[in-house]
């Protein structure tokens, strides 16, 4: 049974920051390329960022522009985690956050996060 279940959304003010997690359970976590996506009441899910299964010596990050120098992606295999670190948010950020392999086409319930 795969599970991938995101957490440490929340409400903020503009400028602050937030961590994301997600816990993956159920897949061999460090087989599989994670994304996260977000989606905004009223608009299409947009992809955040994005990191490969490589190892870490090898390991690529991307990020939408919208993201880029603020947020930050990383995983744990180890752990089973994955994680987005979110700086200066803005309330444009404000959406439901998703933890995504892609390939598989697994995700997570989502968690709230609300910049205002």
């Amino acid at each position: 049974h795969v599970q991938l279940v995101e957490s440490g959304g929340g409400l903020v003010q503009p400028g602050e920051s937030l961590r994301l997690s997600c816990v993956a359970s159920g897949i061999t976590f460090s087989r599989h390329d994670m994304s996260w996506v977000r989606q905004a009441p009223g608009k299409e899910v947009e992809w955040v960022a994005g990191i490969t299964s490589l190892p870490s010596l090898f390991r690529a990050a991307s990020y939408a522009d919208s993201v880029k120098g603020r947020f930050t992606i990383s995983r744990d295999n180890a752990k089973n985690m994955l994680y987005l670190q979110m700086n200066s948010l803005k309330p444009e950020d404000s959406a439901l956050y998703y933890c995504v392999a892609w390939e598989a086409g697994y995700w997570g319930p989502g968690t709230q996060v609300t910049v205002s």
